[in-house]
């Protein structure tokens, strides 16, 4: 970032070779690219690793950069990014992918804003309230286990996640609410969809989801929110009104990303706690397979702040 001096001649060979490993590590090679257009790299956009395909390149500034298509996501989300923000796409590296979700990195997800809370310029920092209020909602005790919920979270909801942390943290969109179907909506198309597949109205089923719900009440002002969404809640959630008939399938997403660490301390028999999860990881694929039609695709609300006050 600061200029290199070019006036220093006598250090021969050597120190070329030393200027070139140290251009290598910052993601600049004036010998020419590390990925050539149309070759399939692995490239990193949030926490996770996405299959990507190189579209085109140009050296700016002496470092080259790539301006990447993700396969199978919108064009919007096409980019130019650095050196140090792709991989080769080999075995070893697919292996660092999927290490990366197995290890429950939709947990990350949530907390990644936290982590660059430094930089006023985007609203990373908007997520670092929501730390401290993660532990106050529920106290539990009892053996860490391994949290099947956290392990087999769809891929396609991880994106989502990704996604969802992309509009509202670093392009200060929000999602526009009452959202349509409303968590309340969702939960009851899942309940009529498995009594369906059971024949009948599952008791244990709905003795879930109404504890589902009432937990994403109470946990929706603790610790799904982002610090810019708010004001909005404070403008939408008044009086007796429940978030979950204002929020919707993004922000019960993010309930179920902070499930697994909560279960996995909870104090209750191994296979009851099994049971649990199953039925837990039940609603995520029934979230998964509507996900087109409970996910919203277009953040139109902005942050106060960002733009006008909504007039209403």
């Amino acid at each position: 970032m600061g200029s290199s001096s070019n006036t220093n001649t006598s250090g021969g060979a050597s120190d070329k070779e030393e200027k070139k490993k140290e251009d290598k590590i910052k993601g600049k090679d004036s010998s020419g690219p590390s990925f050539k257009e149309n070759e399939r790299v692995l490239a990193y956009h949030g926490p996770l690793l996405y299959e990507a395909k190189v579209q085109r390149i140009e050296n700016h500034e002496d470092e080259w950069r790539y301006f990447v298509h993700y396969l199978g996501w919108n064009k919007n989300w096409d980019e130019w990014v650095a050196n140090d923000r792709l991989l080769e796409l080999t075995e070893e590296n697919v292996r660092k992918q999927q290490e990366l979700d197995k290890n429950q990195v939709v947990d990350k997800t949530m907390k990644s804003g936290r982590s660059t809370q430094h930089k006023p310029k985007v609203s990373n920092a908007d997520a670092k309230a929501d730390k401290d209020d993660t532990k106050s909602l529920i106290s539990v005790k009892g053996k860490k286990r391994k949290s099947q919920l956290g392990t087999e979270f769809p891929l396609p909801l991880k994106k989502q996640l990704v996604d969802d942390w992309e509009f509202v943290t670093q392009m200060g969109k929000l999602v526009k609410l009452p959202r349509s179907p409303t968590v309340d909506d969702i939960l009851k198309k899942y309940l009529e969809h498995r009594a369906k597949k059971d024949g009948k109205i599952n008791d244990s089923y709905a003795e879930i989801l109404k504890g589902l719900r009432c937990y994403f009440d109470k946990a929706l002002p603790a610790m799904l929110l982002y610090k810019k969404e708010r004001d909005q809640y404070a403008e939408e959630v008044k009086g007796d009104v429940s978030p979950s008939t204002v929020y919707g399938a993004e922000h019960l997403l993010r309930l179920f990303v902070k499930l697994p660490e909560l279960l996995a301390s909870v104090n209750m028999e191994e296979d009851a706690l099994n049971k649990l999860q199953l039925k837990l990881l039940d609603v995520l694929k029934f979230l998964q397979k509507n996900q087109i039609t409970f996910f919203t695709s277009a953040y139109d609300g902005s942050c106060k702040g960002a733009d006008e006050d909504k007039t209403k």
